[in-house]
C-alpha cells in the first residue's frame, strides 16, 4: 500500500468516525464465484490489482458487490473498498487513483462535480456531455446503464389522500404547515438538491418552508419517516424498492426538475489505460440494469434484510454472468 493509499483511507476512516452511528457498517466479503459470460482475463495470470469504490446507500452497495464480483470472476485481485460515505469522498478516492472505478450518476457528476447550473436534456446527451467534460479530470466514462435513478419526493397513503396532490407543482397551492420534508444532509445542501427544487416549483424556502419543517435523516431512514409521518414529503431515489413495500405515492416531476441520473462505470483513467479489458467487463453487465432490475435487488437487501454482496452474486449467477464455483 502506497504513502497516498494509506493518507486517503486515513481520511476516510476519520470521515466514517466524524459522521458516526447513522452509518452502515462493511457488507461483509463476496462469495466465491466462477467464470460465466465473463471470463478470465487472458494473460491476467498474476492477478493484476484493481481498487472497487462506492458509495454507503444499498443501490450503490449492489452495483459495487456486483462488479468486485465480476473483476473476480476475471482474475483480478480485487480490493474492496465500497460503502464509503458521501459522494465526495468516493469521488475523491477515483480521482486520486486509490480507486480504480466507481460507478457513478450522470447527473451528480455534472451538478455536483463538474459544477454546471443546467442539466442537458435527454439520458444519452447527459453521459456524453458528462463524458467529455470529466475527460481533463482523468475519468473515463463507460457506457450507461438504463437504471435512471433519480429523486424524488413521496407520501404516505393518508398523506396523498388528504392533501390531494399528485405533482410537484401542486406543492404550491399546499398549506405552508403541511409543507414538512424529510432529506437526508447531502441532498438538503447540493446543487441539485431541496432549495432549488423548491425555488424551481415557485416555494420559498425560508417564507414558505421554515427551517423547522425539514428533518435530515440518513438516506435509509427516511422512508419509513415518511411512511410513519414524520414529514408530509420524503425524498427517495427512484428505484427503491421500499416505495412498494411502504406503499408510497411518488409525485410526479411534472416540471422536470430533476436531471438524468443514469448510473455508469466511471475508470481512473491511468488505470484504464493499463486495463482497457475492464471496461468491456463493464459493458457485459451495464445493459442488464434497468429500474425493475434494481427495484428488486434493492428490496431483496432493505425489505427482506439480505447482504448486498449474496443478492448481488445471486443476480449474476441467474444473468449467467459468473457461475458457483
Amino acid at each position: 500500500m502506497n504513502n497516498a493509499m494509506k493518507l486517503s483511507l486515513a481520511s476516510l476512516a476519520a470521515v466514517i468516525g466524524l459522521t458516526g452511528c447513522g452509518l452502515s457498517p462493511s457488507t461483509g466479503t463476496v462469495p466465491p464465484v466462477g467464470p460465466g459470460k465473463i471470463q478470465p482475463v487472458e494473460g491476467n495470470s498474476e492477478k493484476a490489482e484493481v481498487t472497487v469504490t462506492s458509495k454507503s446507500f444499498t443501490e450503490q452497495l449492489l452495483l459495487g458487490k456486483i462488479t468486485v464480483i465480476a473483476l473476480e470472476a476475471a482474475g483480478f485481485d480485487v480490493t474492496d473498498l465500497t460503502n464509503v460515505p458521501g459522494s465526495q469522498p468516493a469521488r475523491q478516492l477515483l480521482l486520486s487513483g486509490d480507486a480504480s472505478l466507481l460507478w457513478e450518476y450522470t447527473g451528480t457528476a455534472w451538478l455536483t462535480y463538474l459544477g454546471h447550473e443546467e442539466p442537458v436534456d435527454g439520458e444519452q446527451a447527459q453521459w456524453e456531455a458528462v463524458k467529455k467534460d470529466d475527460i481533463p479530470n482523468g475519468i473515463d466514462w463507460g457506457k450507461p446503464a438504463p437504471l435512471n435513478n433519480t429523486y424524488a419526493m413521496a407520501m404516505n397513503e393518508e398523506t396523498a389522500q388528504r392533501l390531494g396532490v399528485t405533482k410537484l407543482s401542486e406543492l404550491k397551492n399546499v398549506d405552508p404547515k403541511d409543507l414538512t420534508f424529510c432529506v437526508d444532509p447531502e441532498f438538503n445542501s447540493r446543487r441539485d438538491g431541496l432549495t432549488p427544487m423548491l425555488e424551481h416549483y415557485g416555494i420559498d424556502r425560508g417564507a414558505e418552508v421554515p427551517e423547522s419543517n425539514i428533518g435530515l435523516y440518513d438516506v435509509g431512514a427516511i422512508y419509513q419517516a415518511t411512511a410513519d409521518g414524520a414529514c408530509n414529503f420524503g425524498e427517495v431515489f427512484t428505484t427503491d424498492g421500499r416505495i412498494k413495500a411502504l406503499n408510497l405515492t411518488v409525485l410526479e416531476d411534472d416540471r422536470k426538475y430533476f436531471p438524468s441520473y443514469n448510473a455508469a462505470p466511471a475508470f481512473n483513467g491511468e488505470f484504464l489505460k493499463e486495463h482497457p479489458e475492464v471496461k468491456d467487463i463493464m459493458a457485459k453487465i451495464a445493459p442488464l440494469l434497468t429500474d425493475e432490475v434494481l427495484m428488486e435487488l434493492n428490496y431483496q437487501v432493505d425489505v427482506v434484510g439480505r447482504e448486498p454482496a449474496d443478492v448481488a452474486f445471486e443476480w449474476m449467477v441467474d444473468q449467467g454472468l459468473v457461475s458457483k464455483p
